[in-house]
C-alpha cells in the first residue's frame, strides 16, 4: 500500500463500462482503482499538454497579481542587469 494522502471519490458506471474496468483489472493483474487512476493520470496528461504555460498560468491566477512591481518588468533589460551574478 501506498503512503500518499487518500482521497476517496465514488463514480458510477453503467453495467458496460463496470465490466469493462472489471476485465481490464483482471487482465492486468491490477485493481479497478489503479486502473481508473492510471486512466485519470492519462487524461489529465494529455488536457494539460494542450495548454501553453501562460494558459495554464492564467487559469492558476498567478498573472498580474502583483501591484508593486513595474509594468514592463517582463520586457525592459535594464531590470536584468547584473543577474544571475
Amino acid at each position: 500500500m501506498s503512503d500518499m494522502k487518500e482521497e476517496r471519490i465514488t463514480i458510477r458506471l453503467d453495467e458496460q463500462e463496470h465490466f469493462l474496468l472489471h476485465s481490464l483489472a483482471k487482465r492486468e493483474n491490477k485493481t479497478e482503482s489503479e486502473i481508473v487512476r492510471a486512466a485519470l493520470r492519462m487524461y489529465v496528461k494529455e488536457v494539460f499538454a494542450q495548454q501553453s504555460c501562460y494558459d495554464f498560468a492564467r487559469e492558476l491566477g498567478i498573472i498580474g497579481v502583483t501591484e508593486e512591481l513595474p509594468s514592463d518588468l517582463s520586457t525592459n533589460k535594464d531590470y536584468f542587469e547584473r543577474f544571475g551574478e
